[in-house]
C-alpha cells in the first residue's frame, strides 16, 4: 500500500480546504514546490497535486508550479481543470506520471475513452462524492450521478485506476468513509486510491482492509497528526 501526500495549490500557495470549501482554506506554505520537496525528502514515493484554481475555473491555472513539482524526482499524479486532450498531453509532456480527471469524466465520457486508449494507465479518474453523488467544478457543483454507477461506466470505457474522495470527510482529520470505499472496491475490478479524512496511522490498516491500493493524506500530515515516515512504514508492513 502506498502513502501519497497531497499538495493542493490555490492562489499560488500550498493550502488545505475544509470539505472542499474555497472560503475555508488554511495556507501551509507560500511555496507549493518547497512543500512538495519536503515530502519527498521525508520519504514520499509519489505526490498528489491538485490545481484548485484550475478545478474551479475549468482550465489549468498553476501549471508551472505543477510542472516544477513533477521535476522533484518522484512520480506525480496531478489534476485540476484538466478537461481536454491538449491539457492532458501538456501535463504528460511535462513529466506528470498520472493525469487525474474529474469534471471531464462526468461531462465527456467519449473524451475519457479516447484518452484511455492513448495514455493507458496514465489516466486516473477522481470520483469526488457528496452524499453519494459525484461533484464537479472543483466540488462547487453536484451531479445526479452515483459514484458506483459512474465508476462502472468509466471502467467499461477503459479507466484503469480510480480515486475515491468523500468530500464531507476531506480536511476534517476524522476518519475515512470505509463503507463507501468498500462498495466502490466491490463494484470495480481496478485499483482504488482512498482520499479524505485520514487522522492517524492506525487508519491505514483499515483502509487496506477495505481494499484501497493507496491513501492520499493531506491535512493530517501538514498538522503533524500523522508522521509521513511512520505512515509509510505502516503501509509497507501491510505488504
Amino acid at each position: 500500500m502506498d502513502i501519497i501526500p497531497a499538495v493542493d495549490i490555490l492562489g499560488g500557495r500550498c493550502v488545505r480546504l475544509l470539505r472542499g470549501d474555497y472560503g475555508a482554506e488554511t495556507v501551509f506554505d507560500a511555496d507549493p514546490v518547497a512543500a512538495a520537496r519536503r515530502w519527498v525528502q521525508a520519504g514520499a514515493t509519489r505526490l498528489h497535486v491538485v490545481d484548485l484554481d484550475g478545478a474551479r475555473s475549468g482550465e489549468p491555472v498553476n501549471f508551472n508550479l505543477v510542472a516544477a513539482i513533477g521535476r522533484l524526482g518522484v512520480p506525480v499524479q496531478a489534476g485540476g481543470g484538466i478537461r481536454s486532450a491538449a491539457a492532458v498531453a501538456r501535463h504528460r509532456a511535462a513529466g506528470i506520471d498520472r493525469v487525474v480527471l474529474g469534471t471531464a469524466a462526468v461531462r465527456d465520457q467519449a473524451l475519457v475513452e479516447a484518452l484511455c486508449r492513448e495514455h493507458g494507465e496514465a489516466i486516473v479518474v477522481s470520483l469526488d462524492a457528496r452524499e453519494g453523488l459525484v461533484a464537479t467544478d472543483g466540488w462547487t457543483q453536484t451531479s445526479g450521478l452515483g459514484v458506483v454507477d459512474l465508476a462502472e461506466t468509466l471502467v467499461g470505457a477503459g479507466v484503469r485506476r480510480l480515486i475515491a474522495t468523500d468530500i464531507a470527510r476531506d480536511g476534517t482529520v476524522t476518519e475515512p468513509n470505509y463503507d463507501a470505499l468498500r462498495r466502490l472496491v466491490a463494484a470495480v475490478a481496478v485499483p482504488v486510491i482512498a482520499s479524505g479524512g485520514v487522522a492517524n496511522v492506525a487508519q491505514i490498516a483499515a483502509l487496506a482492509e477495505a481494499g484501497a491500493e493507496a491513501a492520499i493524506i493531506g491535512r493530517a500530515l501538514y498538522d503533524g497528526q500523522v508522521d509521513l515516515a511512520a505512515a509509510v512504514a505502516a503501509a509497507r508492513a501491510l505488504g
